[in-house]
């Protein structure tokens, strides 16, 4: 809307501020609190569900009338104003509103996990929507929608924006007396109760797990969940309890703390291991430290060395392989990023062509699976996010399938499948393929900075999703492992490429001669020493993420380091070439 058509004395008019647009990232809408006002999560949310009004019932769709369920995590802004975010916050109330005007009854199933809420609505064919900033820091924040049949696929976004325009011109051009926003965008009323809250989400995920396990499944095991701020951190171990576990709870905060299950670096592992000795100092030694991210869907698992007790940290992309195996899946989908471990062991022959980073593209591949007639079909992140695309059976009992990321299962799975093997943890993931990872962030780092550093290493060929450099030349391939004819200067551009790129992953470096290149998702680059790199930049944040995965844990950390030294690592550096 430009200066010259903004209506006089209209509530576009008599903002103080610049509105800062909410965009879709890799899953969900995201931004800084400071520009996430109340007006501009109502509107979003309000024409999010118009949208889903459209649709038909088949389709996800949801009617005037009926019941919508929303939940939040326990980062401050969720619920409540934060002056230090220039009084933004009570994102939950906007929300609430915006189910109003959308004619729909709003239900708050409290403080949940995010797989929890999906869950209890999906059962009841009802949408559902949770109002979290997942991993990132507590000065960010964002809500995620889903249908009343699943997640936002990425199809959905294009109609949807095109609705959130005619919604906000259509708030915008109210006049400012009757508008329920401010200058500010927060609502003339001030501060607004929710509707109380009701535990019938968190009472049937409980049930969930104990009754496909059953209470015997972690009879014997002693688990220490680390609490911090995770909106789960009161019901993981009141399910690990009800599995036979005797748990219990460690690091418990009032400060919001983001836990970024892909990033674990050595700081964050000191804290936890110090707060393990502490516990294992007054209730004796554990099997396992257990725990979440900040809106409990990608699980954190760490193992206890017999000899040392030094804990180690185990990544969600192996968690999941573990899981998978457990469970007894047919099909596996995982993107990109996951560590290659998986292409050496016993999944490799149930692997799916792999998918762009986020759960909408893994859900659609999941889809596809089940299309072609696989039964027990499951999909797991690098975060460590598990999802199931089909209802799983195991002696006799059935999981119904939840095609979200879910934390509970991939760390109850792995705990089953180590206590039913008489397998320490340590020695359970021994027995993976050996391949180690580590990710790394710049942070903050422009995102559009970021898309044109991997563009810059891009073919001009979009379909073109992986170059292999082998002995008797270049080899293309598209996005599911299938030979592309390969034009001469196409061939040119690739090596030159290739050429470039050595330059900053050098042999001084200790890395080899580059055998090949990825474009499913950012840029991921193999060396016939077994060493990989992946670049990406963030879905929704000013963050430039490196991938590392190399055949010692020693290597990849290295590796996650270069790419982040500052000032002038690999990543710094190349965005110096890009200019």
């Amino acid at each position: 809307m430009t200066s010259d058509t903004i209506k006089p004395d209209s509530l576009r008019a008599r903002l103080a501020h610049v509105p800062q647009e909410l965009r879709f990232g890799t899953s969900g809408r995201r931004g800084p609190v400071v520009h996430l006002t109340q007006l501009e999560i109502y509107l979003n949310v309000l024409a999010e569900l118009e949208y889903l009004q459209s649709l038909p019932m088949a389709a996800g769709g949801i009617r005037r009338g009926e019941e919508f369920f929303y939940a939040y995590d326990l980062r401050p802004s969720s619920s409540c104003y934060v002056e230090a975010q220039q009084g933004r916050g009570e994102l939950a109330q906007a929300a609430e509103a915006a189910i109003r005007a959308a004619g729909m009854t709003p239900v708050n199933l409290g403080r949940i996990p995010t797989p929890a809420l999906a869950h209890y609505a999906w059962a009841r064919g009802k949408g559902s929507l949770m109002v979290t900033g997942s991993h990132i820091p507590f000065d960010r924040n964002g809500y995620k929608l889903n249908t009343a049949r699943g997640e936002l696929l990425k199809h959905h976004e294009a109609p949807i924006d095109a609705q959130v325009r005619l919604v906000r011109a259509r708030l915008y051009d109210q006049p400012f007396a009757a508008s329920p926003f401010d200058e500010q965008g927060r609502f003339k009323s001030g501060h607004r109760a929710l509707v109380e809250e009701n535990p019938a989400a968190a009472v049937a995920y409980q049930r969930r797990y104990r009754d496909f396990f059953g209470s015997g499944a972690l009879a014997g095991m002693r688990l220490l969940v680390y609490q911090h701020s995770a909106v789960g951190r009161d019901l993981l171990p009141q399910i690990l309890g009800e599995l036979g576990a005797r748990v219990e709870t460690t690091g418990r905060s009032d400060t919001f703390v983001p836990i970024d299950t892909e990033n674990i670096d050595a700081e964050q592992l000191a804290i936890i291991q110090s707060l393990y000795q502490d516990a294992a100092a007054r209730y004796g030694r554990f099997d396992a430290v257990v725990s979440t991210d900040g809106d409990s869907d990608r699980p954190l698992l760490l193992g206890v060395d017999p000899a040392s007790s030094a804990l180690r940290f185990f990544s969600g992309d192996l968690v999941g392989m573990v899981a998978a195996e457990y469970l007894g899946a047919d099909a596996v989908v995982v993107p990109i990023s996951c560590n290659d471990a998986i292409d050496r062991g016993p999944l490799k022959p149930l692997l799916e062509p792999k998918t762009r980073i986020g759960s909408p593209y893994v859900i659609a591949a999941m889809e596809a699976a089940r299309a072609r007639g696989k039964r027990a079909v499951c999909g797991f992140e690098a975060n460590g996010g598990f999802l199931t695309g089909s209802d799983i059976a195991r002696d006799g009992r059935v999981l119904a399938a939840l095609p979200t990321r879910d934390a509970v299962l991939p760390l109850v799975a792995v705990l089953c499948a180590a206590r039913e093997r008489g397998l320490a943890l340590t020695e359970l993931f021994s027995r993976l393929p050996q391949r180690f990872g580590r990710a790394a962030l710049l942070r903050p780092f422009p995102r559009p900075l970021g898309v044109r550093l991997v563009e810059h290493w891009q073919p001009a060929d979009p379909d073109l999703q992986e170059a292999q450099f082998q002995p008797q030349g270049v080899v293309a391939l598209d996005g599911a492992g299938r030979p592309r004819p390969l034009t001469e200067a196409l061939r040119r551009s690739l090596t030159a490429i290739r050429e470039e790129l050595g330059e900053f992953f050098s042999p001084s470096l200790g890395f080899g001669a580059i055998t090949a290149l990825n474009y499913v998702d950012g840029l991921r680059i193999r060396f016939d020493n077994g060493d990989v790199a992946h670049l990406r930049p963030s879905g929704n944040a000013d963050e430039l993420r490196i991938y590392a995965v190399a055949d010692n844990q020693a290597r990849a950390d290295a590796i996650a380091a270069l790419g982040v030294a500052e000032p002038d690592g690999i990543l710094r550096r190349l965005a110096e070439r890009v200019g």
